[in-house]
C-alpha cells in the first residue's frame, strides 16, 4: 500500500501529529521534498519533538525513513537535529535512517543569499524563512549543486566547489556586496556536517523498487500545504517545490509507481506563516485569541501564524490539487473555547461577485472574505474517542467541512497526544 500524507491548505495542518499516529500501520515513511523550511511537531510518550528534515515516523523503533532525492537538505540542520531526537531517546542509525544518494545539499552560502534578498526586498519580501530553499533549488536546476552522493568522492570536491563558489561570488560580491564565500571554508563544513552521513546514504529508486515487489507499504510525507506548492499555490508567496501528493512517487525516487491512497490533513480552521494572500485572515482579539488557543507559532521559526476560520474555498481547491481520497481534520479541540465559530463560506471580488472557484494572481489579491457563524460546544472534547461523544455542534461542524470539500472525513484530531483521535472508518 502507497499512501500519501499532504497538507490541504497552507501548511502548518498537523501532518507530522498525522503521520506519527499513522505511521505503526507502514514499514517505510519517506520525505519526498522541501528543506527545513517547515516543521512537524509531535508528541508522544517519550516527550514533545520537532522535526524539520527528519520523517515523522523516526520516532517509531520498527519504521524505516527515508530522505527522498527531491529534498533539499541543510546537512548542519540534520546534524543538529539528529542528535537533539537522540537526547530524547530515539536511536538512529543507517537502518532506520536512509538519505537519498540524489537529494541536494542546502550550503550556507545558500542561506546567505535568502537572506541578502529578502532584505533587498525590504517591505516587498516574499516572507522566506531564510534558510536558503529558493537559492538551493535554483541551482539545483542550474545544475550547479552539490548533492549526496559527492561526499563518496571528497578528493573531488574541493575542484567543484571552487567552480560553483566562483560563480556564486559574482552575485554574492558583486550583486550584493558581500564578503566572498570561499571554497575551501564550504568544504570544511560538509566534512564536519555531511560527512558523518556517508554511511546512510542510499539509492532511494532500488531500494524503494524492491520494497514495493515485496509488498511493504509506504507511507509519503509531504512538507506544507498544497497552496504552497510551485506550480498550483498561490505565488509567488510558495515553496520552491511540489508539495502535492502527485509528485510523492517522483520526489521519492519511484516515479512509475502510482499511490493507492491519498489522506488530506486540514486544521479546524485556517493558519499561514509568511506573506502573501490569506483572505480569510482574522485581525484584533478574535484572530489573537485563536492564535493562543491554537498555539499558533512556526516550528521551524517561532514566528507567529497568521489565523482565521475554515476556509471553504481554499479547501476545496487543496482537496482537488492533492486528489484527497480521505481527510484528517486537526485541532477540533481549539475550538472548544468559541461560542461561535466564524467560517469563511466563500470569497467576493472587488465588485462584490461571488468567487465559484478558488482565484490566484490579482483576483487573489483582491478578493474579500465571506463570513458566517456556526453554534460553537464551548465544552471539553479531548476526551471523546467515538464521532457519537462529540457534541451535536461539533458534530455539524465536522460533517459540514466534509460535505464542502466533497472528501470523506476519516480521522478527527481532539488532543496532540497520539491517542486523542477518532476514527470515522
Amino acid at each position: 500500500m502507497l499512501t500519501a500524507i499532504v497538507g490541504i491548505n497552507w501548511g502548518d495542518e498537523g501532518k507530522g501529529r498525522m503521520v506519527d499516529l499513522l505511521s505503526s500501520d507502514y514499514d517505510i515513511v519517506m520525505r519526498y521534498q522541501g528543506g527545513n523550511n517547515a516543521g512537524h511537531t509531535v508528541v508522544n510518550e517519550k516527550g514533545k519533538f520537532i522535526l524539520n528534515l527528519l520523517p515523522s515516523g523516526i520516532l517509531r523503533e520498527d519504521t524505516v525513513n527515508v530522505m527522498g532525492p527531491g529534498m533539499v537538505v541543510d546537512v548542519e540542520h540534520l546534524f543538529n537535529e539528529v542528535n537533539k531526537i537522540r537526547e530524547g531517546g530515539i536511536e538512529i542509525t543507517p537502518e532506520h535512517l536512509k538519505i537519498s544518494d540524489k537529494a541536494t545539499i542546502c550550503m550556507p552560502y545558500h542561506k546567505m543569499l535568502d537572506i541578502l534578498e529578502e532584505d533587498r526586498l525590504a517591505d516587498k519580501k516574499f516572507g522566506s524563512t531564510r534558510r536558503g530553499i529558493a537559492p538551493v533549488y535554483a541551482d539545483k536546476y542550474y545544475k550547479k549543486s552539490i548533492r549526496m552522493c559527492d561526499l563518496r568522492h571528497p578528493e573531488r570536491l574541493l575542484d567543484k566547489l571552487k567552480d560553483i563558489v566562483e560563480w556564486k561570488n559574482l552575485t554574492i560580491a558583486g550583486g550584493y556586496k558581500h564578503e566572498p564565500v570561499k571554497a575551501e571554508d564550504m568544504y570544511d563544513w560538509l566534512m564536519k556536517y555531511a560527512m558523518p552521513f556517508k554511511d546512510y546514504l542510499c539509492d532511494t529508486t532500488t531500494y524503494l523498487t524492491e520494497a514495493v515487489k515485496e509488498g511493504k507499504s509506504i507511507m509519503f510525507e509531504a512538507q506544507l500545504g498544497a497552496l504552497r506548492d510551485i506550480d498550483f499555490g498561490i505565488f509567488p508567496f510558495t515553496s520552491s517545490s511540489s508539495t502535492i501528493a502527485g509528485y510523492a512517487p517522483i520526489g521519492a525516487g519511484i516515479p512509475g509507481q502510482k499511490l493507492d491512497n491519498v489522506v488530506g490533513i486540514i486544521k479546524a480552521y485556517s493558519s499561514c506563516v509568511g506573506a502573501g494572500p490569506f483572505t480569510c485572515e482574522l485581525f484584533g482579539k478574535d484572530g489573537d485569541d485563536l492564535r493562543e488557543a491554537g498555539g499558533e507559532y512556526g516550528a521551524a521559526t517561532g514566528r507567529p501564524r497568521r489565523v482565521g476560520g475554515f476556509d471553504v474555498l481554499a479547501s476545496r481547491y487543496g482537496v482537488l490539487m492533492q486528489g484527497a481520497t480521505s481527510l484528517a481534520v486537526t485541532k477540533l479541540d481549539v475550538l472548544s473555547y468559541l461560542k461561535r465559530i466564524p467560517v469563511c463560506t466563500g470569497y467576493v471580488d472587488k465588485d462584490g461577485k461571488a468567487y465559484d472557484t478558488f482565484p490566484l494572481g490579482v483576483e487573489l489579491d483582491e478578493a474579500k472574505p465571506v463570513y458566517e457563524y456556526f453554534d460553537g460546544w464551548n465544552c471539553d472534547i479531548s476526551g471523546c474517542r467515538k464521532f457519537e461523544e462529540l457534541p451535536d455542534a461539533a458534530q455539524k461542524y465536522v460533517k459540514y467541512i466534509e460535505k464542502e470539500t466533497g472528501c470523506p472525513v476519516q480521522y478527527v484530531s481532539v488532543g496532540a497526544e497520539r491517542d486523542a483521535y477518532i476514527r470515522m472508518f
